[in-house]
C-alpha cells in the first residue's frame, strides 16, 4: 500500500512510497515498514528510529524532525495518528466485524466472555480479546496486555475476518482509551460495567479515570450503549446518552434483575425487558456477576440475538478462569479465586462469598507493588470488615519491598489480621484452619500464571494451581 493511502499530511514526493508493514517497536521492523515513533513512558521511540531505518524502514511518523534520509511525516501526537493509520493500512476491518467493546473498573473479563457465549450460540463465529485469552478464528492464543496497541489490534481483526469470525468480543481499558489504542475500531456495541477506584498510578484522579472510560461512547460513538445504572458513574453516563440501553437491579432500567436468588449452584433471577419477562438462571455464583450477565444478555439482544435463545445460551455460559473460580478436589469447604485486586471488587467478592458460607469466611490476599498505594489500607480494612480470618500476603510485589506493601494494607486492617508473606504458605495456612463449611477467598491474581518480583522477574504461580496442590496433599496427610 502507497504511503499517501496509510497517512495523511504526507509530503507530495513521499505520497507513493510503498508499505509493507507498520511498527512502533524497532525490533519489529522489515524493510518495507512505516515507523511510528511513539514516546513511552520510559522509552522514547524517536531514539531507536535510526535504528528502525537500518533495519528498513522506509518512512517515519514523528513528532520533531529526525532528518535520517526517509520520508517524515510529522504529526503533534504520533500515537493519535498510528490507529487511523493502522485501520486503513488493514482494510478497515470493523467496518465488517461486529466489535463488542466492554469497559469498566470490574466485571469486563465475564462479561466479554459471557456476550461471546451468547453470539456463538446465535451461530456467529466471535473472537475474543481480553485479559486472560485472545481466540481468533476460533484458536487461543496467550495475551500481553487487555487491549493491546493500535497496530496490534488492527491486524487482529483482519485476522479475525480472514478465519471466518464475523464478531468480536473485547475487554477495553481505560489505558487503553487514554492512550488511543482503540481509535479507529467501529464498536457495534459498547459495555459499562461499573467504576470504582483503581490505576490512580495512571490516571491523576477519579474524574480523569471516568472521562478516559467515557472516551469509548463519546469518541467511538458506538451503535448501541449498554450502561449499568446501578452505578452512580453509569448514571452520570447514561444521561449523557438518550438512547442508551440500561441495566440495573436495585433501580428502574431498561433490563432489570428482580427475584434473585444466588448460591454455590448458581444465580436465577428475573429480566424485565423491552420483549416481556425472562427467567434467567447462570452457574455463575454472587450478585456482582449478576450485572455481568445482565450486560451481556442486553448487549446480546442489541446485536440481534433472539432473547429465547440468549435467556437458554445464558445456562450454560459457565466460569471464567480466576473469576470467582471454585477449585474442589473433596474437601467439604469451598475454595474460590478470584482476581479481585480492587476495594470495589474484593468487597463484591467477599460479599458474595458470605452468602455461600453456613461457616467462618477465610481470605487470603495482598496488593501489587508500583501500583496505586492508596488502595491498600482501604482493602485491609474491607477484608477486615467482611471476613472471619484475614491473611495478607505477598501479591505482584514488582520493585517494591512486600513487608512494607503488607504494612501498608494492615494499616487499614483490623488488629487479629495475619500476615504471611510467601504466598503459598499464606494458602496452605488458610486451607489448614478451615472447616466444614467454610469459604476461603484467595484474591488478587485470579488467572495470572506468575509472581513479579524486582528487575522483572517472575516466577511461575497460578493460585488455583496451588490451591488445588495444597488440598491434595491435605487429603493425603488426613
Amino acid at each position: 500500500m502507497r504511503l499517501g493511502a496509510v497517512m495523511t499530511g504526507v509530503p507530495a514526493d513521499a505520497r507513493d512510497v510503498e508499505i509493507s508493514e507498520l511498527a512502533y517497536d524497532n525490533r519489529a521492523v522489515a524493510p518495507g515498514t512505516l515507523f511510528f515513533c511513539v514516546p513511552g513512558f520510559t522509552r522514547d521511540g524517536h531514539d531507536f528510529a535510526p535504528d528502525a531505518v537500518r533495519r528498513g524502514a522506509v518512512a517515519l511518523v514523528a513528532e520533531r524532525p529526525l532528518r535520517l534520509a526517509v520520508p517524515e511525516i510529522l504529526v503533534q501526537d504520533v500515537r493519535r495518528a498510528m490507529a487511523p493509520a493502522a485501520g486503513r493500512f488493514y482494510g478497515d476491518p470493523t467496518k465488517t466485524l461486529r466489535v463488542a467493546g466492554v469497559t469498566g473498573t470490574n466485571g469486563k473479563t465475564t462479561t466479554a466472555f459471557l456476550l461471546r457465549s451468547l453470539l456463538e450460540a446465535d451461530g456467529r463465529q466471535t473472537g475474543l480479546l481480553g485479559t486472560v485469552t485472545s481466540v481468533i478464528g476460533g484458536v487461543e492464543y496467550p495475551v500481553q496486555r487487555t487491549t493491546p496497541e493500535a497496530i496490534d489490534l488492527q491486524r487482529t481483526f483482519r485476522q479475525m475476518l480472514d478465519c471466518g469470525d464475523v464478531a468480536c468480543s473485547m475487554e477495553v481499558s481505560s489505558h487503553a482509551l487514554e492512550l488511543h489504542r482503540a481509535d479507529a475500531i467501529g464498536f457495534a456495541v459498547a459495555i459499562f460495567t461499573n467504576m470504582s477506584r483503581d490505576h490512580l498510578d495512571f490516571h491523576p484522579t477519579m474524574e480523569d479515570y471516568f472521562l478516559a472510560k467515557r472516551r469509548l461512547f463519546a469518541d467511538a460513538g458506538p451503535e448501541h450503549a449498554v450502561i449499568n445504572v446501578d452505578d452512580s458513574h453509569g448514571q452520570r453516563l447514561a444521561a449523557e446518552l438518550p438512547d442508551a440501553i440500561t441495566f440495573g437491579l436495585d433501580r428502574d432500567a431498561t433490563y432489570r434483575a428482580i427475584d434473585l436468588r444466588t448460591g454455590l449452584g448458581g444465580s436465577q433471577f428475573t429480566v424485565r425487558g423491552p420483549g416481556g419477562r425472562f427467567e434467567l438462571s447462570s452457574p455463575l455464583r454472587g450478585r456482582f456477576n449478576v450485572y455481568n450477565v445482565l450486560g451481556s444478555f442486553a448487549a446480546a439482544v442489541a446485536l440481534g440475538v433472539p432473547p429465547d435463545l440468549a435467556v437458554a445460551a445464558t445456562e450454560t455460559a459457565g466460569h471464567v478462569p480466576g473469576r470467582f473460580q471454585p477449585v474442589e478436589e473433596g474437601q467439604d469447604f469451598a475454595v474460590l479465586v478470584d482476581y479481585a485486586h480492587t476495594p470495589d471488587s474484593l468487597e463484591n467478592v467477599l460479599r458474595a462469598a458470605r452468602g455461600l458460607t453456613s461457616g467462618r469466611l477465610h481470605v487470603v490476599f495482598g496488593c501489587g507493588g508500583d501500583r496505586d498505594r492508596g488502595k491498600r489500607p482501604l482493602m485491609g480494612e474491607i477484608a477486615s470488615r467482611l471476613s472471619d480470618r484475614v491473611i495478607v500476603t505477598s501479591d505482584n510485589p514488582r520493585s517494591e519491598d512486600p513487608e512494607a506493601i503488607i504494612d501498608e494494607i494492615l494499616a487499614g486492617a483490623a488488629r487479629d489480621a495475619e500476615h504471611i508473606v510467601d504466598r503459598r504458605e499464606a494458602i496452605e495456612q488458610a486451607v489448614a484452619g478451615a472447616r466444614r463449611g467454610d469459604v476461603v477467598v484467595i484474591a488478587g491474581k485470579g488467572h495470572e500464571q506468575g509472581q513479579e518480583f524486582e528487575g522483572g522477574h517472575e516466577i511461575p504461580f497460578d493460585d488455583a494451581t496451588v490451591a488445588r496442590e495444597v488440598l491434595k496433599a491435605a487429603a493425603l496427610a488426613r
